[in-house]
């Protein structure tokens, strides 16, 4: 019969491959862009609604701090390796919970793709624009979804549990 220590490393290691697949996705998209777009240049995909571009995001979500001068960069780094070290602990520690790891999961790898991006370019490539009659949603990318679909998993896995509990 496996010890718990071997379930739970067994409970790991899928999350963490999904994650690192989620990584080389996120930085095959945004090599294939920066191959093949000037900073700026926009390609449309559906006129009117969303183009593929290349921009570069120095700050947070929504270009949080971009204009900060460069030590937002190596804060987002070290917030990016801190919720990794935490999220591979969750992992871990809960590897058996489903929706809980597979959100974690997703999380996790878009951290990385964007630690990645800040630690080789400082800044995070972005290259998927959606807009509508002058609207402009902020550019995004593979890693910045990911992160997204996860937070959302997050609270749906939340509200789940609650719901169990009573």
């Amino acid at each position: 019969m496996p010890s718990r220590k071997t379930s739970v490393r067994a409970g790991f290691a899928p999350w963490v491959a999904l994650a690192l697949a989620l990584v080389l996705v996120d930085q095959l998209t945004k090599q294939a862009v920066l191959l093949s777009f000037k900073l700026g240049e926009r390609m449309p995909v559906m006129p009117g609604f969303f183009d593929l571009t290349l921009l570069f995001n120095s700050g947070a979500a929504f270009s949080l701090l971009a204009n900060a001068g460069g030590w937002q960069r190596w804060l987002f780094i070290g917030i990016g390796v801190g919720a990794t070290a935490f999220i591979c602990w969750m992992l871990w520690r809960h590897g058996s919970q489903r929706l809980f790891s597979f959100a974690l999961s997703l999380i996790l790898g878009g951290a990385i793709g964007n630690i990645i991006d800040r630690v080789l370019l400082g800044a995070v490539v972005d290259f998927l624009l959606f807009y509508w009659r002058g609207s402009y949603f902020p550019a995004f990318n593979v890693a910045d979804s990911a992160i997204t679909i996860g937070a959302a998993l997050l609270i749906i896995d939340e509200l789940l549990r609650v719901r169990r509990s009573r």
